[in-house]
């Protein structure tokens, strides 16, 4: 196992990923792959990972929920706004659940946190007309030169109940008028992680993460006398956030997907393969 806290860059990896297909280069050699995203949302990744013949194993770490008071909710989507802001999918699906007649009715200018978030409003029939051409967080959707005179409008940001404060406290100082859709609750799902445990052992090659929420929830999850264990599985993470959340928690080896989206996150696990260190064999006992 390589030396705690080493970073391996996705865009090292010889292999490519184009269009949710595995370019030759990539090979994940039947190493089995956590899978950690919510269960809606795993088609995709696990697709990729079969493709370049790895074993996806789903293990979703994020229970999606209806919102508290989804009449609220409801009825700031279909009220009037200057620009909606979706700062994820899992938004964009709960939102349209929500009031999808009203979402597509909407005159104001739509933004998306990255272009995940902007392929699943197009997707659903939304058109967004700001997202970043590079990142996918909220630093990202600040720079945005649209976003930077905002003064007397009126802002909605549809996300879950709570997340990160930063992009709403920015508009406000910029001027604008935030409020917030909180169109879903995130929570742990009801998992025998122990029993997990038992079948990863000599099959787990690699992690996946999108969220530092995923990890912890992980952590949450899995009994803490394995978590020496698990923290040494090699980790592909979304974002260099991820990234630092992940070696502050002790994970040893981790690689940042090189964009948003389930094809980032192969790179990412490519990266892993193929650095000298990433052996893809199963990690055994600790």
């Amino acid at each position: 196992m390589s030396a705690p806290d080493e970073r391996v860059q996705a865009h090292q990896s010889p292999a490519a990923v184009t269009g949710g297909r595995v370019a030759d280069g990539c090979d994940l050699a039947g190493s089995g792959v956590l899978v950690t995203r919510p269960a809606a949302q795993a088609e995709g990744l696990c697709r990729l990972i079969a493709a370049a013949g790895g074993r996806p194993l789903r293990f979703p770490t994020v229970d999606i929920q209806p919102p508290a008071d989804p009449g609220a909710a409801a009825a700031l989507l279909a009220a009037p706004w200057d620009i909606i802001v979706f700062i994820s999918r899992n938004a964009v699906e709960q939102a349209l659940a929500l009031a999808g007649d009203a979402l597509r009715a909407q005159q104001a200018g739509l933004a998306a946190v990255g272009r995940a978030t902007a392929a699943a409003m197009r997707a659903a029939g939304l058109s967004p007309s700001l997202v970043p051409g590079t990142g996918f967080d909220s630093e990202a959707l600040l720079a945005l030169p649209a976003l930077a005179q905002v003064a007397g409008r009126r802002v909605l940001i549809v996300r879950g109940e709570g997340g990160r404060a930063l992009l709403g406290a920015t508009l406000a100082e910029r001027g604008a008028t935030v409020g917030y859709a909180e169109v879903y609750r995130r929570g742990l799902p009801a998992v025998d992680a122990a029993a997990a445990v038992a079948r990863w052992r000599g099959a787990l090659g690699y992690l996946t993460a999108t969220s530092d929420e995923v990890l912890h929830n992980l952590l949450a999850l899995v009994p803490g006398p394995e978590h020496a264990w698990l923290k040494a599985v090699p980790l592909a993470v979304l974002s260099a956030r991820n990234a630092d959340t992940a070696r502050e928690l002790g994970f040893a080896r981790v690689a940042v997907a090189p964009e948003a989206g389930d094809d980032g996150m192969l790179a990412a696990l490519c990266a892993l393969a193929a650095d000298a260190g990433g052996a893809a064999d199963g990690v055994g006992e600790p």
